[in-house]
């Protein structure tokens, strides 16, 4: 009796090796499907960061922007206030020194009415000037000190010593016999100006 050998099916129409081949197929797609999908979180991650790198300068920008209004108000407020207060004192002290204006008016001329309103008048004309136009302090104290409560004086005073200061500055000839002027009369600049100019004239008449 012979050996009947039974051929053999070809590998690929044996069962388990289309079970293999399609397990192979289910593992490579889902492994493709998770690379595609950390792909597109890497790229929403960037996108993400990139989006909010941009929008980090502008909120910076925003916050420094709103940093400056609060200081500026604050400052508006912090300068408005002082200037409140400086109104208020300057006039208190402006009405304090009507009073004594009308007081001195009454004092000196009694019962002369019309004197005592144009006292009055002329005084409170004169403070309210040296108020707004006093540019130099020391010498406006030095004539406050000489006139006290006469300020129609106080102005005057104040007037001629300012301008021949402001002479004396602009004058470039002769140093040393500005420097002799000034060392002897100080402070009283209509005096400096004066021996100043007598001794210049003195001096090129030689």
């Amino acid at each position: 009796m012979a050996d009947e050998t039974k051929p053999r099916k070809a590998i690929w129409k044996r069962w388990w090796v289309w079970v293999i081949a399609v397990f192979v197929i289910i593992i490579i797609a889902s492994a493709g499907g998770e690379e595609k999908k950390g792909t597109k979180q890497t790229q929403q991650t960037s996108q993400e960061q990139t989006s909010q790198e941009q929008s980090q300068p502008q909120k910076t920008s925003q916050t420094s922007q709103g940093t400056g209004e609060k200081t500026k108000i604050a400052e508006g407020q912090t300068t408005q206030k002082p200037e409140q207060t400086s109104t208020k004192e300057t006039q208190a002290q402006r009405d304090k020194m009507i009073e004594i204006f009308k007081a001195n008016a009454l004092e000196k001329w009694g019962n002369d009415y019309q004197m005592v309103n144009y006292e009055i008048k002329k005084q409170t004309e004169a403070y309210d000037w040296i108020t707004e136009h006093a540019e130099y302090s020391g010498i406006l104290e030095r004539a406050k000190e000489k006139w006290g409560n006469d300020y129609t004086m106080v102005k005057y005073e104040y007037e001629k010593q300012a301008e021949a200061y402001k002479w004396i500055n602009q004058q470039t000839a002769y140093p040393e016999i500005m420097a002799r002027a000034k060392q002897k009369w100080g402070n009283d600049y209509v005096m400096v100006k004066y021996e100043y100019e007598k001794q210049v004239e003195a001096y090129e008449s030689l």
